[in-house]
């Protein structure tokens, strides 16, 4: 094969993988809101066993398709309160299938890698890592059930799922490098370190956030489904959060200013820093209707999301700048 040859197929390969990876991102992200929803929703014991449901590879649609000791027979195995509910049990179930095609995504998105990897081996070992955490996520899903929905094992496998996003991003990050070098040359030299300044923001942001999860979980169990009670019962660190929240988002203002001035509205760091802006004034708002509406359920899910996707869009914003830079 001739080096031109070469490079037109390296080109299409490249293409086929980040549309691909684009895809499995996006599915993957999916698959957060909605097991967001099904922890909202409390459904997470929906299927009181793992990986079937209800001792079935298809869970039933009624009661009476059990066996009339049932609730003894998983009091047995330490679920004293385990009581059929087709809602419950359907959202769980449907959570978990959307869990296996995720992992057949990535499956795919780990073999398209192998032929990039005489172009970029990290493509290739960022996916096949993307691939091995899935399956470790699949198993700590059981540990999860197993540990009838322990605040700190839920807390772990969503950063597991974060964990893959991220590994994902790197992979589609390492190719889009060709198409972004050199587009650093006029972006103020201080865009770097506010960055890394941001970053840190997030990451703090992020934790206060888990905290106040756990810390709800906690509230639900001890005085059930008064959510309106919830946010007095909450901690200090809670108030922190949504303070906090107002310095993150005019850092991340800043953070695209600096752009906007250095290469304008039409370059792609600038694109990608005005949809983290919008995500971050989307999370704010969800997390302001969470604190004064009484921590309505069908909001959680939108406001675990939008932290996510903040996340995921300043590594992406971090791996593209410096790639643009050639690093």
């Amino acid at each position: 094969m001739t080096d031109t040859n070469r490079m037109t197929d390296d080109t299409a390969q490249l293409q086929s993988f980040r549309r691909f990876a684009l895809i499995t991102i996006c599915a993957v992200y999916f698959l957060i809101l909605v097991g967001a929803t099904v922890r909202a929703s409390g459904a997470g014991m929906g299927c009181p066993d793992w990986p079937t449901c209800f001792g079935s590879w298809i869970p039933p649609i009624s009661e009476a398709q059990l066996p009339d000791n049932y609730q003894e027979i998983y009091a047995d195995r330490g679920y004293a309160e385990t009581r059929f509910n087709p809602v419950k049990t359907w959202t769980e179930y449907l959570n978990r299938l959307a869990g296996v095609t995720i992992g057949l995504l990535i499956l795919v998105t780990a073999i398209k890698s192998l032929s990039l990897r005489h172009h970029d081996r990290w493509i290739t070992i960022a996916s096949v890592a993307a691939l091995l955490m899935v399956i470790y996520q699949g198993w700590l899903g059981s540990r999860v059930v197993a540990s009838n929905l322990q605040p700190g094992m839920i807390t772990l496998h969503m950063l597991m799922a974060l964990a893959i996003v991220g590994t994902l991003l790197f992979a589609l990050a390492r190719a889009r490098k060709g198409i972004l070098a050199g587009q650093a040359a006029h972006i103020n030299p201080r865009f770097q370190s506010w960055l890394y300044v941001v970053l840190v923001m997030t990451v703090l942001q992020v934790a206060m956030g888990t905290q106040i999860r756990e810390m709800v979980d906690y509230l639900n169990h001890t005085q059930g489904e008064e959510r309106s009670a919830w946010v007095s019962a909450l901690p200090w660190f809670f108030y922190v959060h949504r303070t906090f929240s107002a310095v993150v988002l005019f850092a991340n203002v800043w953070l695209v200013w600096m752009l906007y001035q250095s290469v304008g509205l039409g370059h792609s760091l600038t694109r990608l820093a005005l949809g983290l802006l919008a995500v971050i004034v989307l999370a704010i708002a969800s997390g302001a209707t969470l604190g004064h509406l009484g921590m309505p359920a069908v909001v959680q899910p939108t406001h675990l999301l939008t932290a996510s996707l903040i996340f995921g869009l300043q590594f992406l914003l971090w791996m593209d700048y410096r790639h643009a830079r050639g690093l």
